[in-house]
């Protein structure tokens, strides 16, 4: 249960970072709001995963969720570029997640 919890706070943290770059070019009281929500949801359940996941995993965890969510929110949705060396760093990242989630014992 504790890594589904990870895996929601992560999810939040995506939708904040993404929210901050839409909040950069269209500011209003909604997105304000709704980022400052999101933050608050992903820092209270990457708080409740740590009850059981250790502080050093979870927190790489959560926030290689939120670099890996980002790159292809910032693909997908803001058009950003991919290059080759981008994309290396990405598969290496999602590689240290695999990794980290393997090797730790609950």
């Amino acid at each position: 249960m504790s890594w589904s919890i990870l895996l929601l706070a992560g999810l939040f943290e995506i939708v904040w970072a993404a929210l901050l770059k839409v909040a950069a070019t269209k500011q209003s009281w909604t997105v304000g709001s709704v980022t400052i929500l999101t933050m608050v949801a992903s820092i209270w359940l990457l708080s409740q995963a740590m009850k059981q996941i250790p502080l050093g995993t979870a927190y790489a965890v959560w926030t290689g969720i939120g670099a890996v969510g980002a790159f292809v929110v910032g693909v997908v949705c803001f058009a950003e570029t991919v290059t080759a060396g981008r994309l290396i760093s990405f598969v290496l990242l999602v590689a240290g997640l695999i990794g980290l989630k393997c090797t730790t014992k609950l």
